[in-house]
Order: C-alpha cells, then sequence, then structure tokens
C-alpha cells in the first residue's frame, strides 16, 4: 500500500477534468508536491501544484520529463483523448492511429521512462485511467485504445510488483468533464471518481471501479455477449 502523504507525484493532463481534480485530492491528502502536466503548462492552475510540460506521444518530451521530476514516488496516467473515430470501417486511420498515441503508447512512454525513477527512490505506485469502454466496444478506437491499456496494465502489474511498484486501474463511466461535455447520460463529479481512485492507491487495489454503470458491464464480461450487446440478439 502506498500513503500519499508526503508523496511526490506527477499527473499527467492535470490541468483540467479529473486530472485537476486528482491534484486538488493529492494536496488534500498531505502530497508533498504534484507535478502537474500539460501540453501547455501555463493551463495548470493549481497554487501549489508544479506546472510541467508534456507532451505523452513524443519520446523527446517525456523523457524531458523525467529529467525534471526525477523525486516522483506515484505516478497517475491520466491524459486521454477521443478523436472521435467511432468506425472501425469508415474513420480516418489518423484518428484511429491518433487514440492508440495518447491512449496506449503514451501511457506506456511515460511509465517505461518514470518506473526506473520510482524504483530508485524506494518503490511507489502506478495508477492508470482506463474507462468502462476497456470492456464495452462500443465506441471504434477509444473502446480498442482502452481496452489496449487495461491488457497493457495487467501486464505490468505483474512485471512491476517485483520492483516495489503496485499498478492499479482506474476503470469509470462518464465523468462531468469537457470530454463529455456533449454527452446526455449519467456523469460522475470529478472530484467523486478522484477520491475513490486515491483511495485505491492508498489500500493497494488493483482495480477500482468508480460507479454503477462499470460495476455492471465487468460483471456482465463472463455472461453471454448479447447481454453486453443486445443489438445481437434474435
Amino acid at each position: 500500500m502506498t500513503s500519499i502523504k508526503n508523496a511526490v507525484v506527477l499527473v499527467t493532463g492535470g490541468s483540467r477534468g479529473l486530472g485537476k481534480a486528482l491534484v486538488e485530492e493529492l494536496y488534500e491528502r498531505g502530497a508533498a508536491k504534484v507535478y502537474a502536466t500539460a501540453r501547455d503548462p501555463r493551463t495548470v492552475t493549481h497554487p501549489d501544484a508544479v506546472p510541467l510540460g508534456l507532451e505523452v506521444t513524443s519520446p523527446e518530451s517525456v523523457a524531458v520529463a523525467a529529467e525534471q521530476a526525477g523525486d516522483v514516488t506515484v505516478l497517475i496516467n491520466n491524459a486521454g483523448v477521443s478523436h472521435g473515430a467511432t468506425s472501425f470501417l469508415d474513420a480516418e486511420l489518423k484518428d484511429i492511429r491518433g487514440d492508440f498515441e495518447t491512449n496506449f503508447y503514451g501511457p506506456l512512454l511515460v511509465t517505461r521512462a518514470f518506473a526506473p525513477i520510482i524504483e530508485r527512490n524506494g518503490g511507489g505506485h502506478i495508477l492508470n485511467v482506463h474507462s468502462v469502454l476497456s470492456w464495452l466496444g462500443v465506441a471504434g478506437s477509444y473502446s480498442a485504445s482502452k481496452a489496449a491499456l487495461w491488457s497493457q496494465t495487467n501486464s505490468l502489474r505483474l512485471e512491476l510488483r517485483p520492483r516495489g511498484i503496485a499498478v492499479t486501474g482506474l476503470h469509470v463511466g462518464y465523468i462531468d468533464t469537457d470530454m463529455a461535455a456533449r454527452v446526455d447520460a449519467p456523469k460522475s463529479r470529478p472530484r467523486d471518481v478522484a477520491v475513490l481512485a486515491l483511495d485505491g492507491i492508498e489500500t493497494g487495489a488493483h482495480e477500482v471501479l468508480a460507479d454503477e454503470i462499470t460495476h455492471r458491464v465487468k460483471a456482465g464480461l463472463s455472461g453471454e455477449l448479447t447481454a453486453l450487446y443486445p443489438q445481437l440478439a434474435g
């Protein structure tokens, strides 16, 4: 288990939405320092956070960030994107690739850079932000990229455990953020999700299921496909 109090944490995508809520909750729990990353670090508004420029799809940018944040003990891979590529048959390939570059390869690049740092600092924790859509293929390449991240997380959990680094996966449905602004469906408050996510880190949970729909969809994975995809019935 990893205590947030006195931890040094890096949050990717830390300037808005869930990332901003995570930064705020980290300081509420006594984190010693929080690096909040963004493509434009000027968008980081928390008065105590350390703004850090980062483009998670760029190995060069990730390497620079790792040089600047060598005291990290907890990494939160929160940055994500959806290019709206809901059809594998009709969407632009660049949009499909874009979802994977940010949602799968981005966390991988950041984890590869910071895992040695966390290990060198005595061990710690990594939290990867997934989605209920990791388990529900209704959003094209966004779903696929989050499913791939889920698999990456499961592998990394085994690989990093002997190195003193625990790994938690956060699964959640819609959150009341800019990304889901046009969605007409129940949404969780970012702060509520941040609280559950950090509880998961502190209790050593392998996975955090942040809302009712996520619990329901995961439970449905062991059933017939028609339960998750009723359009296949009949």
